[in-house]
This record gives C-alpha cells, sequence and structure tokens, in this order.
C-alpha cells in the first residue's frame, strides 16, 4: 500500500514536466542573457529568474524541484517538517548580495573618488556580488563587467544563488579575491553520492554530480578573503595591497581548519534526520541534509531588505526575512562569544573589574567586510541605581559611541576612564597612515583588535593576511593564556574610582555587535550619488539599534552602615546565588525590614523579617540588591541573581 508522502512525490513527478514545459528556454538554445519569471494556473509569480545565460541557470530553475512552495509541496524531512532549499536561501544576505544598498553605494563611493578606474572597480565588485552576470560575461568574452549591466540582468541580480555555488570546481588551491572557476558543462555538484540524474536533468538542462569539494571551506574561499590594490590619492597605484577581508585564511589559522568547515556552521545539517526530495519516488533520504540558512551576524541590513521589499526589487517576502533575522539573532547570541565578568580587587580608592571574552565563531569575530565593529558597553551603580562609571555609552538615536577619539580608539588592556571604550574592529589606514574608509585607498591595518578564533597564531603561514596590529600586539591578554597564543580570549580590566563610596557596586558589561556604524558611514555620505543618497535614506528609517551579543553582572558587596564598631561584617545570609528558578533563601540572625531592588534601582518588594530562614522570590531573571535594616541601625546589602 502507498502512503501519503509515495501518493504526493508520484504526483509530483507526473506533473512536473508540464508545469515548466512552456516559456523555459532549454540550455544550449540562448545566444544572449536572458530571463522569464514562471507563471501559469496554480503556480504563483516567484519573482525568481527562470532563464539561463550561457553558463548558469537562475534560481526559479531550481527552485522546480529545491522549493516548490508555490504549489504547498517542498522538500520534507521524516516528520514532513518543509526544508526546501531556495525558500532559506532567498532571505539570506547572499541571495540579495547584488542589490544590497550598502554595497551599491560604496561601489558608487569608490567610482566618485575615482572614475577612471570605473570599469576595473566594478568588474572586480561583481565578480563575488554578482557572479552569474560577471563570469557569464567572462566566459563568453564580454569583457569587464558593469553595474549597468547588472542592473538589466536578471541572472546577476539573482545574487549569490545557487549555481555560484554548486558549479564550482574542485580545484587544487583555493583562489582569492574573486578569482573563482567554473565548470562549463552544465553540472551541478552536490554532496550525495549517486543523485538521480534523470529528473533534475530533463528539467533544468543541469546533470547532478558527486564531489566532496561542495562540502569543502575551499568553495568560500574565493570571495571571502579579498585582497586588494592600494591607490595613492590621485589614484596611481602604489604597489601595495591590502587585505580587505579574510575570513577564510582566519579560519585556517584556528582549531577548526581540521574539523570543522564554514558550510558546518552556517549551513548546519540535519544531522540523522533524513530528507525526501520532491523529485520523484525513487528518492532515497538525503542524509545529512544541509540547511541553506547561510546566516551571519548582519540583523541591520537584513532588517532594512524586510522593511524595503518592493522598492529594492527582493524576492523574498517578510516572513521569510524574519525567519533568517531571527536565525542570525540566534547566531550571535547563542554561538558567537562568551563573556565573564569578576571583582578583581577592591579597596577605598577604586574597583578592579576584570572582563574575560572568548570567541566562540571559526574566524575572528568580528569578521569579513571592515565597517563591522563590535563594542563593550562597562557601567558601575550602586544600590540605589546611581551610576559611578559609564563606559561605552552610546547615542540612543543614529547609535554612535558618545566618547571615542575623532580617529580611532586604541585598543585597551585596562581601561581607567568613561572617556576610553574597548572597540573590537579593523582600521585601515592610507598611503599617509591616516583613517580611511576608502577601500581602494587602503593600505595597511592601523588597529586590528578583532579577537581571534582558539587556536590562531602569529606563527601559522596565514597569518600575513590575517594580521594583529595595533596595541592589541602588545597586549599579555590578548589570544594568550599563561603566555601561550591561540586561547581565542581577551582579558579587560576596567579600574573604576569609587572617591570614598563603600557601599555594594554592581557591575555590568554589555557586548554589542553593529555592522554599518555611522563613524563608517561619514565619509561616504560625504558625496551624493543615487545610490549613496538612496542608502543614506533607506539607513536613516532602518534599524540600526546595535545586537546585544553577550553580557554579564559582578558585584562588589560590603557593609554600608553599622551601629557601632565590632558589629558583624555580614550577618545576613542567602542560598544558593545565582538561582536558576528565582527562589532565595534568606537568613537572618536579628528581626530586621528589607527592600528588594532591581540592579537599577527601582523597589520591587519589602518585607518584616523575624530572625531564622525566609524564602523570597525573585520575580524575573536578572539582578537585585536586597537592602536589609536591623534594629540596631546596622545596614546590609546582598546582591542576588536569577538566572
Amino acid at each position: 500500500m502507498k502512503t501519503k508522502r509515495q501518493y504526493l512525490v508520484i504526483l509530483v513527478l507526473f506533473i512536473l514536466p508540464f508545469l515548466f514545459s512552456a516559456g523555459t528556454e532549454q540550455p544550449g538554445a540562448v545566444e544572449t542573457p536572458t530571463c522569464t519569471t514562471v507563471t501559469g494556473a496554480g503556480l504563483l509569480d516567484t519573482g525568481l529568474p527562470e532563464g539561463y545565460n550561457h553558463l548558469f541557470a537562475g534560481s526559479g530553475v531550481c527552485l522546480k524541484c529545491h522549493g516548490f512552495d508555490t504549489l504547498g509541496l517542498a522538500s520534507v524531512d521524516m516528520n514532513g517538517s518543509d526544508v526546501n532549499v531556495v525558500s532559506d536561501w532567498r532571505s539570506t544576505m547572499m541571495a540579495n548580495a547584488a542589490k544590497d544598498p550598502f554595497w551599491r553605494a560604496k561601489v558608487s563611493h569608490e567610482v566618485l573618488l575615482y572614475p577612471q578606474h570605473q570599469a576595473a572597480i566594478e568588474n572586480k565588485c561583481t565578480a563575488c556580488h554578482a557572479p552569474l552576470g560577471h563570469f557569464n560575461a567572462l566566459h563568453t568574452g564580454a569583457g569587464p563587467y558593469s553595474i549597468d549591466q547588472m542592473a538589466a540582468d536578471p541572472l546577476a541580480l539573482d545574487g549569490v544563488s545557487c549555481l555560484a555555488c554548486h558549479q564550482q570546481l574542485d580545484v587544487e588551491e583555493p583562489q582569492f579575491s574573486g578569482h573563482l572557476q567554473y565548470d562549463t558543462f552544465k553540472v551541478a555538484y552536490g554532496p550525495f553520492p549517486l543523485p538521480l540524474v534523470s529528473p533534475m536533468l530533463t528539467e533544468t538542462g543541469f546533470k547532478p554530480v558527486f564531489s566532496p569539494h561542495i562540502s569543502d571551506a575551499d568553495v568560500c574561499a574565493g570571495c571571502h578573503t579579498l585582497i586588494t590594490e592600494t591607490l595613492d590619492y590621485d589614484g596611481n597605484p602604489t604597489g601595495d595591497q591590502f587585505v580587505e577581508q579574510a575570513t577564510y585564511h582566519e579560519w585556517l589559522n584556528s582549531v577548526y581548519a581540521d574539523s570543522v568547515s564554514c558550510q558546518g556552521c552556517h549551513m548546519p545539517n540535519l544531522d540523522k534526520w533524513p530528507v525526501y526530495l520532491v523529485t520523484g519516488s525513487q528518492t532515497e533520504p538525503r542524509n545529512p541534509f544541509s540547511m541553506h540558512e547561510l546566516v551571519g551576524g548582519n540583523v541591520t541590513m537584513l532588517k532594512l531588505l524586510q522593511n524595503h521589499i518592493d522598492p529594492l526589487g527582493l524576492t523574498a517576502n517578510e516572513a521569510q526575512f524574519e525567519e533568517t533575522i531571527q536565525k542570525t539573532l540566534d547566531m550571535l547570541q547563542q554561538r558567537t562569544i562568551s563573556t565573564e565578568l569578576k571583582l578583581a580587587g577592591r579597596n577605598e580608592n577604586s574597583a578592579l573589574f576584570e572582563l574575560h571574552l572568548t570567541n566562540l565563531s571559526g574566524h575572528k569575530f568580528p569578521s569579513g567586510y571592515p565597517s563591522r565593529r563590535a563594542f563593550v558597553e562597562f557601567f558601575v551603580a550602586t544600590e540605589s541605581g546611581d551610576t559611578l562609571f559609564h563606559s561605552g555609552a552610546f547615542d540612543q538615536n543614529n547609535y554612535e559611541l558618545l566618547a571615542q577619539n575623532t580617529d580611532y580608539e586604541p585598543h585597551y588592556d585596562t581601561l581607567v576612564s568613561e572617556e576610553e571604550v574597548q572597540i573590537y574592529e579593523l582600521v585601515m589606514g592610507d598611503v599617509n597612515e591616516q583613517v580611511t574608509t576608502v577601500l581602494l585607498r587602503a593600505k595597511s591595518p592601523l588597529k586590528d583588535n578583532r579577537l581571534p578564533p582558539v587556536g590562531f597564531t602569529t606563527a601559522h603561514p596565514s597569518y600575513d593576511t590575517t594580521l594583529i596590529a595595533g596595541a592589541a600586539m602588545a597586549d599579555p591578554n590578548f589570544n594568550k593564556l599563561n603566555g601561550s597564543e591561540g586561547s581565542g580570549t581577551d582579558k579587560v580590566y576596567y579600574r573604576v574610582p569609587l572617591n570614598g563610596f563603600g557601599g555594594a557596586l554592581l557591575a555590568t558589561a554589555k557586548v554589542w555587535y553593529q555592522p554599518v556604524p555611522p563613524k563608517w558611514n561619514q565619509e561616504m555620505f560625504a558625496h551624493n550619488s543615487p545610490e549613496i543618497d538612496l542608502f543614506r535614506d533607506l539607513l536613516n528609517d532602518a534599524d540600526r539599534q546595535p545586537v546585544l551579543v553577550a553580557q554579564d553582572t559582578a558585584f562588589a558587596v560590603q557593609v554600608v552602615a553599622t551601629a557601632e564598631a565590632g558589629t558583624p561584617v555580614q550577618r545576613t545570609k542567602a542560598a544558593p546565588i545565582p538561582t536558576p528558578s528565582g527562589e532565595v533563601t534568606i537568613f537572618v540572625p536579628l528581626s530586621c525590614e528589607a527592600t528588594l531592588y532591581t540592579a537599577d534601582g527601582h523597589q520591587v518588594g519589602a518585607y518584616s523579617f523575624t530572625p531564622g530562614n525566609h524564602r523570597l522570590q525573585l520575580p524575573v531573571s536578572g539582578a537585585y540588591w536586597l537592602l536589609v535594616s536591623f534594629s540596631d541601625g546596622a545596614k546590609e546589602v546582598l546582591a542576588l541573581v536569577r538566572r
């Protein structure tokens, strides 16, 4: 007896040729790059390109068997859950690489400064952002590929779509800086041995071929290590080169290079769960099956795209963008960095807090495009909510740091002033050793204290493309543990002046991630072009709130007042701290009054205790103060935490 699933896939196998036979040009019959969108009875307009050029097919062609959500059918796991790869992919930054308004504005900025190099600039940039157009032009001998050509080419506007990866050749040495190599015989490489050839070859003209290289990080190397040539202010080449980004090489210089590829994190697989493809009843379950989530850390840009789908001509809907945004937040907040904050010492003049950061990713944090930065907001408050120290405060309107140097903030081992802020970033220097955000002027890094991955060393062969630069090189606590490199950590100390304050302290450290900080855009926004003006308007309308990646709290508890000398230093006890359930047992030796405050000083409870043990329930997760007042005039403060 056939199951419902078997009838479903047989039905799909039967109707596929009829649904897609009309309006789809077959490979080999195309003389110029063309593209159509399939519509018809029962099939909605997907917005994805259904055409071919001389080398590639659009993602709409792949949608037939790897999406099919327009008919309510899809590739499913054993529970029937939709895992089709095109729907996951189409709301990613890779899918929208050619339509990314930040990228389009930055290319325009570079061209405005160096119009004599426009052809070279646009040709280089489209290699990674519009590979289906760029490499088709290269394949046909059409010369440099321009932004204008891209804008008129639906396959180019498909961004980093299916065959941009699955048609890449297995090369002996990985290629960098957009120098990709493609198979010209209409094949699609995949990770599964003995692929079912007939449905895909019949419907698309592309033959599925097994090759393990498609699961290797080398497939990502071509665009995720980018080395540019340096120009002076007049546009003359200086003979220097600058590593604009080297995520692939950062991964090579880590403990993960021999065990976890880029795909292992950015395309998580379903482990033991098989997947049934919608190609026909003969399809064996695919196991393991890589989800095409392709998430990074750019929540800001994803939200901007989600809010301007129609003006930017995007093909994903709001729900698909929302799913990618949530997965991106999960990546940032669960798998990027961890923090541990503790009191390292205190006297009557100051308190010293130690912040320990650990990189959980397989490359630097942040990584990739040099606009990206992370910074630490650190503040110390009293039990009444008064702020004693605040480093890393930012404006709540445009989200720029309030206290930072006009050029760039150095790397710190110990911060002693609110005017100092720890920022993890790459700062580019031009031929005059001045800070620049013009990529073609970049000559050398003035600062690179982005947190290295575990296993990163200065002796690794790829270190020349992954330099640590600036004061971080001399920091004994940066990527070192007991003097040995490769910890993937940083210890940052904050010395907080107390000015005689003897009460309890609550310290909080928050790590924020910011992919498009206002300071980076200043140089570009001083110019005007349609692309720059559009991005400025979109960004002004966007949610630019930095993403809170990790945080921790630490307490420094002391008696704030006593009735007389000789009064015990701390008579009140509490356990457990922290508490996962929120229930804390408080022991007091004498009758007393107690008041419970949140970390920022808001009262949430008041109690009268008799001698003995008492149960107290903390309302929600967070840090609290319990101020206890005894009849003899002594006051004590307990720091409580609910995880």
